[in-house]
């Protein structure tokens, strides 16, 4: 019988991983990184644009990353040319992880009612599209099968104060996760929505009143304590080894509990 968790510093050695959505050393991409890397993975890591390559490289040289490329989903080709880069030099992918998500401060910042079209359609485009344009070029890649990843929030479900039409998006995400694993499970392909606690990261920023977010989130949560990016990863990491296998298409909630709490 092949045991369900292998040796741990090998879990994943030989599976080929791309990472979407390092800004900092603070990034939930970040976390998953280092915890995919930590079981083997080798890891193809993408940067917004030259002002946030300062930050990324030496975080992508710390993965021992050989593939490192600039990747803004609002470009047109970028996207299509980090698969073509993956397609030549490794031939395969194993797991996917879209951590991006972006909404103009006008659209996230007012009421949903009030939300203009070109605000919803570029909040829609980076947060939900993007995921499905990835999955797409990715699909073929997973030969053997493999594992997509992408992030959401408790606010997808319920009203949450400020979180505003990202909610919108990210039920949008959520529900395009449901289909995606539909659509490629019967090729051993899992998909995931990984939905942590409110975390202090650089996209968490741009939400009003953020700070007294993570306060109700450490005070009402059962376990009474916040999530860390490491916390993330390696729950996310977990979903990627072949004894997570059978588990695809929901919403995994890293929050301490805090989503069952009224």
């Amino acid at each position: 019988m092949i045991p369900v968790f292998p040796d741990s510093k090998v879990a994943l050695k030989g599976k080929k991983g791309l990472v979407v959505g390092i800004a900092n050393d603070q990034s939930i991409a970040w976390g998953c990184a280092r915890a995919f890397r930590a079981l083997g993975a080798d890891l193809a890591v993408t940067y917004l644009n030259d002002r946030a390559k300062k930050h990324v490289e030496p975080l992508a040289q710390a993965l021992e990353a050989p593939i490192f490329l600039p990747l803004d989903v609002m470009v047109e080709g970028q996207t299509e040319g980090v698969f073509e880069r993956i397609k030549s030099e490794w031939g395969q992918l194993d797991f996917l992880l879209h951590s991006i998500a972006f909404s103009p401060k006008e659209a996230l910042h007012g009421r949903v009612v009030d939300v203009g079209r070109d605000g919803f359609l570029k909040t829609m485009d980076v947060s939900c599209w993007s995921f499905l344009r990835m999955a797409h070029l990715a699909e073929p890649l997973m030969k053997n099968g493999g594992t997509m990843f992408t992030m959401t929030y408790y606010g997808s479900q319920m009203v949450v104060e400020n979180y505003n039409i990202m909610g919108v998006a990210k039920a949008a995400l959520e529900a395009a996760v449901r289909y995606a694993a539909a659509e490629l499970g019967p090729k051993g392909i899992r998909v995931h929505a990984i939905s942590p606690g409110p975390l202090a990261t650089r996209a968490a920023s741009g939400i009003p009143e953020f700070d007294e977010l993570m306060d109700k989130a450490q005070s009402k949560a059962p376990s009474r304590s916040l999530v860390s990016i490491d916390d993330v990863g390696n729950a996310t990491a977990f979903l990627a080894l072949d004894g997570a296998k059978l588990i695809t298409g929901g919403v995994l909630y890293i929050d301490g509990g805090y989503h069952i709490i009224d």
